[in-house]
């Protein structure tokens, strides 16, 4: 047993953050840990912090690894933003924590997920922490990608690239982790595209199976402009649903919780000094749950083009696995009712609503004009 065992599919990352435990020369400040979506980085960040807290650098038994791997360790702090961006009073907090010596373990170690979500005014304000941080405090960053963050940010910190793991690395863990079927596990990790967190959603939940199949029939039942109005609000309601499950009980139990803090659990009427706090719990709850439905459609976006991608292979004859292995037929009819041209046309439509989604336009009007592109227009590819 390791605290490396749930980095799947990363053994020359692995390799160096464990020459880093125990080489002291190859120990840094600053780390920024990149790969694609799924592979891993916020593990492997929590996974490094644990070994670094290790008295035998990373036993994946002891007190110290279980606490850094679960988050609860007290000089382990982690940072994992459920809002758009990432505020320069969190940065700030952060900054004071890094200032304080290690209570228990070795390091004082912060990790901050979605990196790439400071604004520029953040990042400027969490670098000098970066430039000069105390002797034995660890900042390990995670991005999508090194031109994601700030390039004052990056070039003072050591990089580390992820790479993503293979379909039959992910499917060995959900078996070996999870007891999951390997046959669905196999399934779940090829409809991920190897995102480790989205298989073990797909092999665990039915109704995320189900909500996946009905987002790839959506484009066979396009046939013209009122079907595709039709499947962009199905889409957009599904997202808003999903959104809305994954955050509805945290956010009346949060606000529960204010209301007793402040003891007005019981005031049919908060007095105006207790509003504000309550306004701004609501404000942070909104922009929580727009992220979450972003998300959601970017997920459904992403399924969409591997879709294509399977058909793209049909058509071009290529020697290449599918992802979709339970979609075949309609893979099949996808692809000979359009030409491999048409069917990249798609992928660059689909393309853009996920660039619409990121520049805030709103959801509807993206997935509106995306799914009036994907109708067929006999023969000829789509505008």
């Amino acid at each position: 047993m390791s605290v490396w065992d749930g980095v799947v599919g990363q053994e020359a990352a692995v390799a160096v953050l464990r020459g880093a435990v125990t080489d002291p020369s190859a120990m840094t400040h600053a780390w920024l840990i990149t790969g694609p979506p799924g592979s891993g980085r916020s593990n492997a960040a929590r996974a490094f912090a644990a070994a670094l807290q290790c008295p035998t650098g990373g036993c994946g038994a002891c007190p110290a690894c279980a606490t850094a791997l679960a988050g609860t360790h007290a000089d382990v702090t982690v940072v994992a933003t459920e809002k758009v961006t990432i505020s320069i009073d969190e940065v700030r907090d952060l900054i004071g924590v890094a200032q304080r010596s290690p209570s228990q373990g070795r390091w004082r170690v912060i990790i901050v997920e979605d990196a790439d979500r400071m604004t520029e005014r953040t990042s400027n304000v969490l670098l000098k922490a970066i430039e000069e941080p105390p002797p034995r405090t660890v900042w390990l960053l995670c991005s999508t990608s090194p031109q994601d963050v700030q390039v004052t940010i990056r070039s003072r910190c050591r990089p580390l690239a992820l790479r993503v793991p293979s379909v039959g690395a992910v499917a060995r863990l959900l078996v070996e982790r999870d007891g999951v079927d390997p046959a669905v596990a196999d399934v779940a990790a090829r409809a991920a595209q190897s995102h480790i967190g989205m298989a073990r959603r797909l092999a665990r939940d039915p109704e995320a199976r189900d909500r996946r199949r009905r987002t790839l029939e959506l484009v066979s039942a396009i046939r013209g402009v009122g079907d595709a109005v039709l499947a962009a609000a199905d889409l957009v309601e599904v997202a808003q649903a999903e959104a809305k499950a994954a955050t509805e009980d945290r956010d009346a139990a949060e606000k529960a919780e204010l209301l007793h803090t402040l003891g007005a659990q019981d005031a049919t009427r908060l007095p105006p000094t207790l509003r504000a706090q309550v306004r701004q719990l609501t404000e942070e709850q909104k922009r929580r749950a727009t992220r979450a439905q972003r998300d959601v459609l970017d997920r459904a976006l992403l399924d969409l083009l591997s879709l294509y991608r399977d058909v793209l292979v049909v058509q071009l004859g290529a020697d290449v696995e599918p992802v979709n292995v339970e979609h075949t037929d309609q893979v099949a009819a996808l692809a000979a009712e359009s030409t491999a041209e048409q069917t990249l046309r798609r992928m660059d439509v689909v393309g853009e609503a996920r660039t619409r989604l990121a520049g805030n336009v709103a959801p509807l009007l993206a997935m509106e004009a995306m799914a009036v592109a994907l109708r067929p227009q006999g023969g000829r590819a789509p505008e």
